[in-house]
């Protein structure tokens, strides 16, 4: 089964017109997206958008073989004339199964938003579903027959449909994952790949020509990667976009309770709400046991917090303890958990802190917590796949 995608844009295409934003400034050439569109075997046409036989035309096919034009949402804005020769456009019920002439079986997937999400499957047996924009599906229930060879949907409005996927085995490790929908609200450039290569996903150009059921080009996700950043930089919600696409994750939150401290409380409950509700959240800084344990990804933050209550149990801050014992403890513990992250066989994100940037502490006490952070930054960083380095909310791969 071939597919190509006309378009791969949001309804209103990329760039937005009249929109002056620096992600629609920079969407040009190739970067450019039409509105979304596919072209099944040149015989099935999901979604009909303007200038749909000129994109054909350039990706090197024609729609006079079309038989089927289905729709899969709500098409605002002033009406799309129909190309001579293709049949009317219409929708599939949920549910129901649609036979086409050339042997493709379309079914109708039900959404939990306006929409209407198809299943594809050719006369050879390889199957793609393509679901509409901010949708993801509802009603999933039970385990997949087996996993899609391919899955085209809005995996940055809506990664939690991939999450969805994944939770019943109809993403799999060899499904091919298309980031489509694409609007200003997706980083451009290369912060888009890197985004969408941590869901296992890719983006391609309009007119891209994709085999279904061939070898599939799927990212390689990193094991273990590490989250850098200042305070309030936006490291940890760059490391919570790195697993919003995973139907469970374990949040293991190194700062524990505060009690009679509001201001923590609030920062608390911050994070929780912005986490899916899905991930289970451990506070512990038992970091070694949950690394060399079975599971679901970790995301672990912070290692500063885990750092704090190190030195605490082994009682590194008075000088003369330090000295005489201190020291020696806490290089210990440092060692044990950086094993645990280099023979850990869980998928793991770590967030710390750059300290080592800003002010030189006034205290012995306060230096030696910087330069133990900073060892062990450095002695997690070399375990790890990938390293970023988060500034102004914005990630730079350091490594990877």
């Amino acid at each position: 089964m071939e597919l190509t995608l006309l378009g791969t844009g949001a309804p209103e295409g990329l760039p937005r017109p009249s929109c002056p934003c620096a992600v629609c400034a920079r969407a040009r050439g190739p970067w450019a997206r039409a509105a979304t569109a596919l072209l099944v075997d040149d015989a099935l046409l999901l979604d009909l958008t303007p200038g749909a036989v000129f994109a054909a035309a350039r990706a090197g096919h024609s729609l006079s073989a079309v038989r089927q034009v289905l729709l899969t949402h709500p098409h605002d804005g002033p009406a799309v004339e129909l190309p001579p020769a293709l049949p009317p456009a219409g929708r599939v019920p949920d549910g129901q199964v649609l036979t086409l002439i050339s042997g493709h079986r379309v079914r109708a997937v039900p959404m939990d938003a306006p929409g209407t999400g198809y299943e594809v499957g050719s006369p050879d047996g390889e199957r793609l579903l393509y679901l509409p924009p901010g949708a993801a599906p509802a009603g999933l229930d039970g385990r997949a027959e087996r996993p899609y060879d391919l899955v085209v949907c809005d995996v940055v409005g809506r990664p939690d449909a991939v999450a969805r996927l994944r939770a019943v085995g109809a993403v799999g490790p060899a499904t091919e994952v298309i980031a489509v929908h694409l609007d200003h609200d997706a980083p451009p450039g290369a912060a888009l790949d890197r985004l969408l290569a941590a869901a296992g996903a890719r983006a391609v150009p309009d007119g891209t020509t994709l085999t279904v059921g061939a070898y599939p080009v799927v990212p390689d996700v990193p094991r273990r990667v590490l989250v850098t950043g200042g305070a309030r930089s936006g490291k940890s919600l760059e490391a919570e976009r790195r697993l919003e696409t995973f139907p469970e994750v374990v949040y293991v939150a190194t700062g524990g309770r505060r009690d009679g401290d509001p201001e923590w409380a609030a920062r608390v409950a911050l994070h929780r709400e912005r986490r899916p509700g899905a991930w289970r959240t451990e506070e512990t800084c038992e970091l070694v046991g949950l690394l060399a344990a079975e599971g679901p990804p970790l995301l672990i933050d912070c290692l500063a917090l885990w750092l704090t209550d190190a030195m605490d149990r082994v009682d590194a801050w008075e000088d003369v303890r330090w000295r005489e014992s201190g020291e020696t403890a806490l290089r210990a513990r440092v060692a044990e958990l950086v094993a645990a992250v280099r023979g850990t066989r869980r998928q793991v994100v770590l967030v710390t802190n750059e300290v080592g940037s800003g002010v030189v502490p006034a205290t012995p006490a306060g230096r030696r917590f910087r330069d133990e952070l900073g060892r062990l930054n450095a002695a997690v960083a070399a375990e790890c796949e990938e390293v970023l380095l988060v500034v102004a909310g914005q990630a730079v791969v350091v490594r990877g």
